[in-house]
């Protein structure tokens, strides 16, 4: 005899209970911190395409409501409009990480927005209850746009952000899903790319966070060196490296809107890895967060 006794089969599931309590445990400062605030979450890359991240973000998105944080989500589509632009023979063109949008085009984008993704990400976010409305920047004049470049054909620079619709959806607790378009000066059309419009409505509302959902694992100070990550930079050294050269044009939108931000009173702004699942969740409910954090001043 050993004097050992035989380990009780529930044991195993007791520790794992209590392992998952002490993620709440941890989780209750920051849902203290930022209940009551709104985060404005750029959504794209692969957690739009890949079923499970898909999944695992509209869980996200359900959780943060649900704890008393107002998630406001404000999705891209560039594969699915490449892919509906293929179906009608058209070749899409790029520049400076922008898609040049002729008039063609931007009917194969309103279309693809409104009416395909909208409407599926609202779908999926309301798999957890009546949580999530679908609009787009047109409806009540949301986003306003300028031509940003005549060789961009209907791509457009946001000149004014109405934020009453948004406002009035946050105070019936609805989660606004919305899609990057704008209604122009003239009239007619935009699109929006969605980082910089994220970061207009971001700056709009005085959100606490901005948050970006990427195909990698944040910012990079040499473009391919994985070891280079950059876990926090301020916005003057972050001004420095765009103005290096050293970055990608397809992160240049994002960065530049990242910068707007800020200066504008958005307290942070957050770069993350949308391939990883639940990455909202660890970002905004663990004290070690993930990918890069970009703020005004040094943070401690």
């Amino acid at each position: 005899m050993t004097g050992r006794s035989t380990p009780h089969p529930a044991k195993p599931r007791i520790a794992s209970t209590m392992g998952k309590a002490a993620i709440f445990s941890e989780a209750l400062p920051f849902i203290r911190e930022f209940r009551g605030t709104t985060v404005v979450i750029k959504y794209g890359g692969s957690a739009m395409v890949d079923e499970a991240l898909r999944e695992t973000f509209a869980d996200d998105v359900a959780m943060l409501h649900y704890v008393g944080i107002n998630p406001i989500i404000v999705h891209g589509g560039g594969p699915h409009i490449s892919a509906a632009m293929g179906q009608r023979g058209i070749e899409p063109q790029w520049s400076e990480g922008l898609r040049v949008t002729d008039a063609e085009t931007i009917k194969v984008v309103q279309a693809t927005l409104k009416g395909e993704i909208n409407p599926d990400i609202v779908r999926l976010v309301n798999n957890h209850g009546p949580v999530a409305t679908g609009l787009s920047g047109l409806d009540a004049n949301l986003f306003v746009a300028e031509p940003q470049d005549e060789r961009l054909g209907f791509v457009g620079r946001v000149t004014e952000v109405n934020t009453g619709i948004v406002e009035g959806l946050q105070q019936q607790r609805y989660v606004p899903v919305i899609a990057p378009l704008a209604r122009g000066e003239d009239g007619k059309t935009y699109n929006l790319n969605a980082d910089t419009a994220a970061g207009a409505l971001a700056a709009a509302l005085g959100a606490s966070k901005l948050v970006y959902l990427t195909d990698v694992e944040g910012l990079y100070r040499d473009l391919g060196d994985h070891d280079s990550l950059i876990q926090r930079i301020t916005v003057p050294a972050l001004e420095e490296l765009i103005e290096s050269g050293s970055v990608s044009s397809g992160m240049l939108p994002k960065l530049l809107s990242c910068v707007a931000a800020v200066e504008a009173g958005v307290d942070r702004v957050h770069i993350l890895d949308g391939r990883l699942q639940h990455a909202l969740l660890l970002e905004i409910f663990t004290p070690e967060g993930i990918g890069t954090m970009v703020t005004k001043e040094p943070v401690e």
